[in-house]
């Protein structure tokens, strides 16, 4: 039995942790959420009863998926009888791929295209729109259990955006392929229409975990609240979340009730809390405690409670001047307040919004570097085998790396066997040693990986041409790269397509991150520097949920910080009826003492 001593953990985590059924927690900031999950599923691991039993722990991203299963190893528990990743891996893995011979759409073989394919042939079906001003930022949607619905809040788009998608649907159809979206919906028929399915599951996994639950689709919950309700109890949960930071409304996540889960589940569930922030600071916490829709309790532990944080809000700098109050704030922070560049972060909400001034941050600081989710150089399709095999090619042998990459190495190996290739001369860790003995000389990024697949694929003596879907991914990532780089260097970035940038996708931050607000979500800086806090942009003009929208979004800025906290709602920012963007509303109707920065 996996234990622990009596100070890693709170009461409150422990109880978490302990409780004997399942479990719906609500989580603040900054409460050691991953900590309790990590515990939880080491916990659950050595409770096991089969080796045929697994425990399912269903993350919103596959960082999150990476470190959890990282921290359970670094613990010392075998790992072997745990699944974890997101909910469209889990859906393939465990429902697509070994029961797809039961749905029309799926039996004769699927392939999943990537983000860059989508976009290419939605584009193509737009074009005849263009005239209604119909573009593919139009055609997002999310399935429910009854079909799609339209993301585009515009109503006059609806009849030309059904025309594109019911052409999109049938071009998928036609070539056998499904995206993201058809992951789930297609998932979810399967298990309707075939309920031995959640039987069979609800018999193989003993505990089920769901991470962000309030990112959650309709969607999702039935997928996974069938396989509780067939498990009639047997098959326990912990469902963790913070209704408070739910900024996917619009793509269809949403928090769901305590008691909505419990009926849908079918199961007795109990509710329980973490309420400790171990993170931010007093007024740090009281600050973000502001735009707290869902009232939920928030009790400062840091170290730093203590901290005289510097809290402040700027509504006078122009446009044009952003830049230089950036770079002021940058480095206040860094040579007064001595924080380190990693420890910073700058937000905005749309990478829009960051692309230019990214360039202009690199160019103007020549002497810190600048990472983030934008400045990735490649398509970052998680599921795509070149992907996969990148991981290892971009990083470097080291003890610290050795499980990580093992583990990757295992990814490979098994993705290679689901197509045909023989790997019965392989191992993990012979393929890692082949791998670590590849020496390129190569500045370009794309090409240096161009020719470490070729030089690993011909020391193997596999012609991974051969094989369609190897070739079919093989084009694809290299394509959607080529694409992304193209238009990070039309924007400025010139530098993007080097290996140094690269290998920093896979590495610990090093330098001062950029990031939207949604993409920073899930992290944690001692400086947040958030710009373009404007009306119709936070939130935006689109969101149906409006002011509830920009209370989180807000919560969600103020919580990453753990020291200190700059909010900008510059001036001189335009709509295109020529009428300037006004701060957020419920930012500026907020009463605090703010702090000047000198």
């Amino acid at each position: 039995m996996f234990t622990w001593d009596n100070d890693d953990l709170n009461p409150e985590q422990d109880a978490a942790i302990l409780h004997p059924g399942s479990v719906f927690l609500v989580a603040c900031p900054g409460s050691g959420k991953t900590r309790t999950l990590t515990y939880k599923i080491a916990y659950e691991l050595s409770r096991l009863e089969s080796k045929k039993q697994f425990v399912i722990a269903i993350t919103y991203t596959h960082r999150a998926a990476d470190e959890i299963h990282e921290r359970i190893e670094d613990l010392g528990v075998d790992t072997s009888q745990l699944w974890i990743g997101t909910i469209h891996s889990f859906c393939l893995e465990w429902i697509l791929k070994p029961y797809g011979i039961y749905h029309d759409a799926l039996k004769r073989g699927f392939r999943v295209i990537d983000q860059h394919e989508r976009e290419k042939i939605l584009e193509k079906l737009c074009e005849p729109y263009k005239k209604p001003k119909i573009t593919f930022w139009d055609c997002d949607f999310y399935f429910t259990e009854t079909g799609y619905i339209l993301s585009c809040q515009q109503d006059w788009k609806h009849d030309g955006l059904h025309k594109i998608l019911e052409g999109y649907f049938d071009i998928l159809i036609k070539n056998r392929e499904i995206d993201f979206e058809l992951i789930l919906f297609y998932a979810h028929q399967l298990i309707v229409s075939r309920p031995a399915i959640s039987a069979i599951l609800s018999k193989l996994f003993a505990f089920v975990l769901v991470d962000e639950y309030q990112d959650t689709k309709r969607i999702q919950y039935s997928i996974i609240t069938s396989i509780l309700r067939a498990g009639q109890g047997t098959t326990k949960t912990l469902i963790v979340g913070d209704p408070n930071q739910a900024i996917y409304q619009t793509l269809g996540g949403y928090p769901m009730a305590y008691e909505d889960f419990k009926a849908m589940a079918g199961i007795d569930i109990d509710e329980l809390e973490l309420s400790k922030n171990y993170r931010s600071s007093e007024r740090i916490i009281e600050y973000f405690g502001n735009f707290n829709v869902h009232a939920t309790k928030i009790e400062s532990e840091s170290k730093d409670k203590s901290y005289q944080s510097l809290i402040s809000f700027n509504t006078t700098v122009s446009k044009e001047d952003l830049e230089n109050e950036l770079i002021r704030l940058i480095r206040f922070n860094i040579q007064t307040k001595g924080i380190v560049p990693h420890e910073i972060c700058i937000l905005a909400p749309q990478w829009v919004h960051l692309a230019s001034m990214t360039r202009r941050l690199v160019a103007s600081m020549p002497e810190y570097s600048f990472d983030g989710p934008g400045m990735v150089p490649f398509a970052r399709d998680t599921d795509n085998f070149w992907y996969k095999l990148a991981k290892i090619a971009l990083t470097q042998a080291s003890p610290s790396m050795y499980v990580r990459r093992l583990r990757w190495a295992g990814e490979i190996l098994n993705d290679l066997e689901t197509v045909g290739v023989s790997t019965s001369g392989l191992t993990r860790k012979s393929l890692l040693k082949e791998c670590n003995k590849i020496r390129i000389d190569e500045g370009d990024g794309l090409a240096y990986l161009q020719k470490f697949f070729e030089t690993l694929f011909f020391n193997l003596v596999i012609d991974f041409r051969l094989f369609p879907l190897l070739q079919e991914h093989h084009k694809a990532f290299f394509e959607s790269s080529q694409v992304r780089i193209d238009r990070l260097k039309k924007e400025g970035t010139e530098f993007i397509g080097g290996i140094e940038t690269f290998r920093k996708v896979f590495q610990s931050r090093t330098g001062i991150t950029i990031s939207t607000i949604h993409g920073v979500k899930g992290a944690e800086f001692d400086t947040v520097i958030a710009y373009a806090l404007l009306e119709d942009i936070v939130p935006h003009f689109n969101d149906p949920n409006g002011q509830e929208s920009a209370m989180k979004l807000l919560y969600v800025i103020g919580s990453r910080a753990r020291k200190n906290l700059h909010l900008i709602s510059e001036r001189g920012r335009t709509q295109y009826s020529g009428k300037e963007y006004e701060a957020t509303r419920k930012l500026a109707a907020c009463k605090f003492d703010y702090d000047q920065v000198p």
